[in-house]
């Protein structure tokens, strides 16, 4: 059966390309999100139809909500032959922890969807060993999407500046978060105080994700506008990770008219 969402999908009010970035932008968020997740449901609708299983990596933020939302009501999606992966995570939290992504995504994705397997990275006491664990996983096959986000300094995943390398040899890694990374978590609102921001935490490396073979990055947010512009109007450098996003190929970004510094 054919589920075409063409009808229900909000117009994009600018629709261009960006080297090899695909960049959309809408009125408003719940546009964006709209739109976002009636691409991922038709993504998923075609690879399903064509091989048993398919694996994803989600983000975990607030900016991702309207996007997540939306995709958990699209009709056509097999959910038991989707295998789930979980993008970074805070080391030092207890495991309870209301802060940690994994009970984020295990509220908006894990645990709302009936998901072959959702595999989520648990640092414990012994983070460079779950990095080891949390690579052979994402290693059993090929990645066949993304779900991302850029933060306010350009990063994706825990990828900030100072540490991001887009020839990473690594897949996972312990990183340490910069400032601005720091300060964004905590005006996210889920840390009582700045100081309570963990300063480490485990990550996807950058070329982890740019071997995923199709990424959907969704940016919502007048707070996120600086990012945006460098990553679509910089250099390709680390001081804006996000930036290498247009030399991927297969990777659509997602704007709310507030992100877009070109709208």
């Amino acid at each position: 059966m054919q589920h075409s969402q063409a009808a229900l999908q909000p117009t994009p009010l600018l629709d261009r390309k960006i080297d090899r970035l695909t960049v959309k932008t809408f009125a408003d968020r719940e546009a964006m999100g709209a739109a976002a997740a009636a691409d991922i449901a038709e993504a998923l609708r075609e690879r399903l139809a064509s091989q048993e299983n398919v694996r994803v990596i989600f983000a975990s933020a607030p900016s991702q909500t309207s996007m997540v939302e939306q995709l958990r009501a699209m009709p056509g999606i097999d959910w038991s032959r989707v295998t789930a992966f979980h993008m970074d995570e805070f080391i030092g939290l207890a495991p309870d922890a209301p802060q940690r992504f994994a009970h984020w995504l295990n509220r908006h994705i894990f645990d709302a969807l009936p998901l072959a397997a959702a595999h989520r990275i648990d640092p414990g006491a012994d983070p460079e060993k779950e990095a080891q664990r949390y690579t052979a996983l994402l290693n059993e096959a090929p990645i066949d999407f993304v779900c991302l986000g850029i933060g306010v300094n350009g990063h994706i995943a825990f990828n900030d500046p100072p540490i991001a390398d887009f020839e990473d040899p690594l897949d996972v890694k312990l990183v340490e978060l910069d400032a601005v990374c720091r300060q964004q978590q905590y005006n996210d609102g889920g840390f009582e105080s700045l100081d309570a921001v963990p300063r480490t935490a485990l990550s996807l490396t950058i070329p982890r994700l740019l071997r995923a073979d199709r990424l959907f990055c969704i940016v919502p947010g007048a707070h996120k506008r600086d990012a945006v512009h460098g990553a679509l109007h910089g250099p390709l450098t680390t001081d804006c990770p996000a930036s290498i996003l247009r030399e991927h190929g297969n990777c659509t970004l997602y704007l709310d008219k507030e992100a877009d510094p070109d709208a």
